[in-house]
């Protein structure tokens, strides 16, 4: 039998890891045994000492900030999870138990996507309280929207045998949901493409929940909102709560040509307002919009916007003919690319490179390409199989609980 062990960083998680080994060494001597840890804990010296191999892996704890450090431990984390992954991979452990410390968490990963038996020693107070609550409330069901909080949540459920369910709004799984996905039920996809990146049966296609307020608006409150004296066609700019300043300053750079054809609804985010704009007809201008958002979606014949996995949907539910402009990689890890392009491949948005429309200025040419595609744009999405997913993911929900 070969037994893994990972645990390190204090003595409170590689002092009980070697009384475990310890005691299995007295019950099965032919038991081979590896432990995993990092260069710089403490069990780099304690574990070499008490008899036992060790193999370490780059892994660190993040600081309850952001800054450049923490960003630097976030490829720290990446290469941990690879090396982990490498380790499980070469030793083959018939049974892997994690007792604590951040380099537990890669390790437990790797051996649970391998299909290797895990076992966790809780003995700090993080993960006994995300048990005690479940033990306290001792729900039917667990339903994740991924982050990194979701994850001891999801794995304590786990094992308490509690069923969990998922879901994922982008094309690709965030790291979040990658950590999650072995010890889910079922994840619920947005995109048909993002079934190609869950493992074992386990992803669902539903939608994203689209805001059932979001799809209320009325065309006459926006119009009255907006005040407009004609009747040209109008454009809603909405560039996410704090603006996008690429978009504002390639709508702004193109403003006057615009307004020859449109009126343009410009949500521009929080100090984003230009002053010298602010009596040009046709033109209204937003630092942000909340309650009235679903007026000013209902007025729109166009819009522009970043392709976030949630507006996107919405757009989609409201049949808006959308010049998406994601963000690039250079901002971004290119899940909105991905989320454009699939749009723009089922025929419902025209899609705008961030670093093309800079360079170009082509802002104005995608807008006319936009108007001339309209009726096809519509029809396409009118046509679409992809609704509101918040009853696609009760279902799932209600099937898990009846299961368990």
């Amino acid at each position: 039998m070969k037994v893994l062990l990972a645990g390190g960083g204090t003595g409170g998680h590689v002092y009980p890891a070697i009384a475990i080994a310890n005691k299995i060494k007295e019950h099965n001597p032919d038991c081979e045994i590896l432990f995993v840890g990092t260069k710089n804990g403490i069990e780099s010296e304690i574990v070499p000492k008490a008899g036992f191999e060790l193999k370490t892996v780059t892994v660190q704890g993040f600081k309850r900030k952001i800054d450049l450090d923490n960003i630097k431990r976030v490829f720290k984390l990446c290469k941990g999870l690879e090396q982990s992954r490498r380790i499980v991979k070469k030793y083959k452990p018939d049974i892997v138990i994690g007792t604590g410390g951040y380099v537990s968490g890669p390790v437990l990963f790797n051996a649970a996507m391998n299909k290797r038996v895990t076992i966790v020693h809780e003995q700090n107070s993080f993960p006994g309280v995300t048990n005690k609550i479940l033990s306290k409330e001792k729900p039917d069901v667990i339903f994740s929207k991924g982050g990194f909080v979701a994850v001891p949540v999801v794995i304590a459920a786990s094992m308490k045998k509690i069923p969990v369910v998922s879901h994922e709004s982008d094309l690709t799984p965030g790291l979040a949901n990658k950590l999650s996905a072995p010890f889910c039920d079922k994840l619920c996809v947005t995109f048909r493409e993002s079934l190609n990146y869950i493992k074992d049966g386990k992803g669902e296609l539903t939608g994203t929940p689209i805001r059932e307020e979001i799809l209320k608006g009325s065309r006459i409150t926006g119009k009255k909102i907006c005040n407009f004296n004609n009747d040209k066609e109008v454009i809603l700019v909405i560039g996410g709560s704090l603006g996008a300043k690429s978009i504002n300053d390639e709508v702004r750079y193109h403003i006057h040509e615009i307004l020859k054809d449109f009126n343009i609804i410009h949500i521009c985010g929080k100090g984003n307002l230009d002053k010298s704009l602010e009596e040009l007809d046709g033109y209204k201008q937003f630092e942000y919009v909340k309650e009235d958002l679903p007026h000013l979606l209902q007025y729109a014949d166009f819009v522009i916007s970043r392709a976030g996995a949630n507006v996107i949907f919405e757009l989609l539910a409201l049949r808006k003919p959308t010049l998406l402009i994601p963000l690039s990689k250079k901002s971004s890890r290119g899940d909105q690319i991905l989320n454009a392009n699939s749009f723009a491949k089922e025929g419902y948005s025209l899609v705008l490179d961030e670093d093309e429309m800079m360079e170009k200025h082509n802002l104005l040419e995608r807008l006319f390409e936009l108007r001339s595609k309209k009726s096809e744009l519509i029809k396409n999405m009118t046509n679409s199989e992809m609704k509101n997913g918040v009853d696609a993911i009760l279902n799932v929900i209600m099937k898990s609980i009846n299961k368990n």
